[in-house]
């Protein structure tokens, strides 16, 4: 049964591109009683959609790379990112995450793909965030690619597509060239499935 959740106050208190709520509440605790009242952030983006793309006969997945602002805030020789494809799910494809998938891959790296299978979904940092990811799988081939892709020119992007062995892209997240969370689940599961997987589905 859900816990008890009072909300107190909630408001918008940043309303942009990106979005901040702040809310006034009180949560059940585990001994049955109610929290005192609590302030908290959520920082509303929408959710996301993103794959693996994989072409099983060579055993290599397609990633894009790009520049990345947070990132160089953070950290300035690794603010070009090694990513699975991925882009924000619009309003009217929230019922289908794949018609976003569809859409960013021949945005970004120019490949048609129309099966999907569900890896997971997941929250990317809840205790910030209610962003959500959702994860698929696709098997590819090099007949899958059927324009140049790069990114739309008109929202600042410059995609470069990498063409990787599945081996090399998992060593790169032990030397920490590949530090994306959603790249790194998913390919930890390609690693755990790749041997099941059957091209072309």
């Amino acid at each position: 049964m859900p816990k008890q959740v009072k909300i107190i106050s909630e408001k918008r208190v940043f309303d942009k591109f990106f979005k901040i709520d702040e809310a006034h509440l009180q949560h059940e605790l585990y001994n049955g009683e109610m929290s005192p009242e609590l302030t908290r952030l959520n920082f509303e983006r929408g959710d996301s959609a993103a794959v693996v793309l994989h072409d099983p006969i060579s055993d290599t997945v397609i990633m894009t790379e790009q520049f990345r602002y947070p990132v160089y805030a953070k950290d300035k020789e690794k603010a070009w990112l090694l990513e699975i494809p991925a882009g924000s799910i619009e309003e009217n494809e929230n019922a289908d995450p794949t018609i976003t998938l569809r859409r960013e891959l021949m945005e970004e790296i120019g490949y048609s793909v129309n099966s999907f299978r569900k890896i997971a979904s997941f929250f990317v940092s809840p205790g910030g965030t209610s962003e959500r990811i959702h994860l698929f799988y696709s098997s590819i081939t090099s007949k899958s690619k059927i324009s140049s892709g790069g990114g739309l020119v008109s929202e600042g992007e410059d995609v470069r597509t990498v063409s990787i062995g599945v081996q090399a892209a998992l060593y790169k997240i032990t030397t920490g060239e590949i530090m994306d969370a959603k790249t790194i689940i998913g390919l930890q599961w390609l690693q755990l499935n790749r041997q099941n997987l059957v091209p072309g589905r």
